[in-house]
């Protein structure tokens, strides 16, 4: 059984232009101690679908009644989009679930000390008492690579770089030992070598407490390096999933292939960049049919532009939603 079953999440939020679709029949599943990986262009719907997990986007926020998160847990199966009061959120928010947000600053408290904010989390959660929150918490900043931990330990989000303060929530998303954790760009702020420690250290845990993460990001090579699984996002829809290996050399999706040709090739650096053309649309605009219709390099005339598509696997856990993988079928 899944750690976590996600199954037609459908979000749509209320604003002055009129409800608009974030993310759309969104379903896949995470087990203990696997890496899922999350990719795809700026405004997809990650983060979106990633919050969700939590009930933390705005309250504004829209679930269509087919929607359903289920978490597997010890004590029970939680029905995470039925929990409605603070305290019943408790469970997932910081509880069975930790979240690592793009960005530091903006979730630290500025008028608490880090270690305050780390050690007040851990007595919330946890049976620790106050010192020995404090030495886990000290011991979770120096496995992240922070030097000096016992200093920061009592410093405040604004005393710290921009990577330190990256490190110092990752370590707290870490220090209650999560059964999942959402890691939304974890790395991005953090030079290579840092990024190395941080993505070793999520393996390590994975390992050591069955762990298992959501890992969103677009870089593609960090999702070749920690993930099992990857699932790629377009405009609030899931259009390709399966093992990353698989998807990665066979990409069965228009808009898989582009982003993997967007890349640099360290073979041939004198060549141009190929970029998918055009621009992802606005959820207040999204296009009939396949959303990625606009864009496609591999469009079919009248039926791209006027049908949603299934899921068609293409192996062994690897499916993606397009209409030529159909017409390739029929032509083999």
């Amino acid at each position: 059984m899944s750690l976590l079953t996600v199954e037609n999440l459908t979000l749509q939020f209320d604003t002055d232009e009129g409800r608009i679709t974030a993310v759309e029949n969104v379903s896949f599943a995470i087990n203990s101690g696997e890496v899922l990986g999350l990719v795809g262009e700026s405004g997809s719907g990650k983060s979106v679908t990633a919050k969700s997990l939590m009930q933390l986007n705005p309250e504004n926020s829209v679930y269509s009644p087919e929607s359903n998160i289920q978490l597997e847990l010890e004590s029970g199966t939680v029905d995470v989009l039925s929990l409605k009061k603070s305290q019943e959120m408790v469970v997932v928010r910081g509880g069975a679930i930790s979240m690592i947000f793009q960005e530091p600053m903006a979730s630290f408290a500025p008028a608490i000390t880090i270690g305050g904010q780390m050690v007040e989390q851990l007595l919330i959660h946890t049976s620790m008492s106050k010192k020995e929150a404090a030495a886990l918490s000290v011991e979770m900043l120096e496995r992240v690579g922070i030097n000096e931990a016992a200093k920061r330990f009592n410093q405040y989000a604004f005393e710290l770089s921009g990577g330190m303060r990256q490190r110092a929530m990752i370590a707290m998303a870490l220090s209650t030992k999560p059964k999942l954790l959402i890691a939304d760009e974890p790395t991005t702020a953090l030079d290579v070598t840092i990024q190395l420690q941080v993505l070793d250290l999520m393996k390590d845990l994975v390992a050591e407490f069955g762990m298992a993460i959501l890992f969103i990001t677009h870089d593609l090579g960090v999702i070749a390096q920690v993930a099992d699984r990857v699932a790629v996002m377009y405009l609030g829809g899931i259009v390709e999933s399966g093992p990353v290996a698989e998807v990665l050399r066979s990409p069965s999706h228009p808009y898989t292939k582009g982003l993997i040709n967007a890349l640099p090739k360290i073979d041939a650096l004198d060549e141009p960049l190929t970029p998918i053309p055009g621009d992802i649309p606005s959820p207040l605009e999204r296009p009939p049919g396949c959303v990625f219709h606009t864009r496609c390099p591999e469009v079919i005339a009248d039926r791209c532009n006027a049908t949603v598509p299934t899921r068609t696997e293409v192996a062994k856990g690897h499916d993606a939603s397009c209409f030529a993988l159909e017409v390739k079928e029929k032509a083999a």
